[in-house]
């Protein structure tokens, strides 16, 4: 079998033009360079270079042992490079994944900043694969997922980006208005309004209502956040929202609540595969989104 090192050697040949030569570039001593050549010329039973020739030259074997190694080892250098520098092509372009709807607004300052401190990247926000955005990542069709809910696995890595808490909201005259916290069961049965996802994967009802047995009322859902705080406005029903998507509702007769004593802390992490070629890229993003998010919690606050 015709091995890298023997076209390695053919170029070093070509390049220096004798055994002394080829045998310096090559970093071996000349005996070594001599006996890999005669494992080389046994494999392909033939000579690759007339002995005594000067300067050096190739048999007809040999000068198309050489052709393969000019078209060869170019490319495996190229390989080499890419793999060692992360590969560029893939390091330039960044796919994210969000699990929540009312992120988009807040993320717009981090895109903008993201975009002045990498021009030539590009950068793809979707929620296109909402309800199994951790599978598309493993299946490397995202690049990071912002998430609340992480899934234990080898090929994932997590980062904490800031934890948020969510509240109920209600209208301004609604019973409910006054308390100072709310428990699970003055929920039983209200009428929730939602972004399009389904009800079990509603924080309100994973970690507020479900745990006390308690049971949901219908769910009534809105693809527009301000379009779901005027309809809780009109008291259509109640929602539990982060801060970021409250604050939209400016203006709005709407009042907000603990959900629970200590009220609802939730996470945010970052997720990513681990030993991503765009890593770079990956810990930019992840920066600037933990920025934008612990300065909003501080002007909430």
């Amino acid at each position: 079998m015709i091995e890298l090192r023997h076209l390695r050697t053919l170029m070093a040949l070509k390049e220096s033009g004798s055994l002394a030569g080829a045998a310096k570039k090559r970093f071996v001593t000349q005996s070594a360079l001599s006996h890999q050549i005669k494992e080389l010329e046994q494999r392909i039973n033939s000579p690759i270079f007339v002995r005594k020739s000067k300067p050096l030259s190739f048999t007809q074997e040999g000068a198309r042992l050489l052709h393969l190694a000019e078209e060869i080892l170019p490319k495996v250098l190229e390989t080499e490079t890419d793999l060692k520098n992360g590969l560029e092509t893939e390091t330039n372009q960044l796919r994210v994944g969000i699990e929540c709807h009312s992120c988009f607004r807040w993320l717009m300052p981090v895109m903008e900043q993201f975009r002045q401190d990498h021009p030539a990247a590009e950068l793809d926000l979707s929620s296109r694969h909402l309800f199994d955005s951790l599978n598309a990542l493993e299946m490397g069709e995202l690049d990071i997922v912002l998430t609340s809910d992480p899934v234990p696995g080898h090929s994932l890595a997590y980062q904490h980006l800031f934890d948020f808490e969510v509240k109920l909201v209600v209208a301004k005259d609604h019973p409910l208005a006054k308390e100072a916290y709310v428990t699970p069961k003055q929920l039983a049965h209200l009428p929730i309004i939602s972004y399009p996802v389904p009800l079990t994967r509603l924080d309100i009802y994973r970690h507020f209502l479900e745990p006390a047995g308690i049971e949901a009322g219908e769910q009534k859902t809105c693809d527009l956040t301000m379009m779901l705080l005027q309809r809780i406005a009109c008291k259509d029903g109640i929602a539990a929202l982060p801060s970021w998507s409250i604050n939209e509702g400016h203006g709005l007769s709407l009042a907000t609540v603990k959900l629970g004593q200590e009220g609802l802390k939730r996470p945010l992490f970052g997720a990513y595969r681990r030993h991503s070629a765009n890593s770079a890229l990956i810990q930019n993003w992840l920066q600037l989104v933990a920025r934008e998010g612990l300065s909003r919690q501080q002007k909430t606050n």
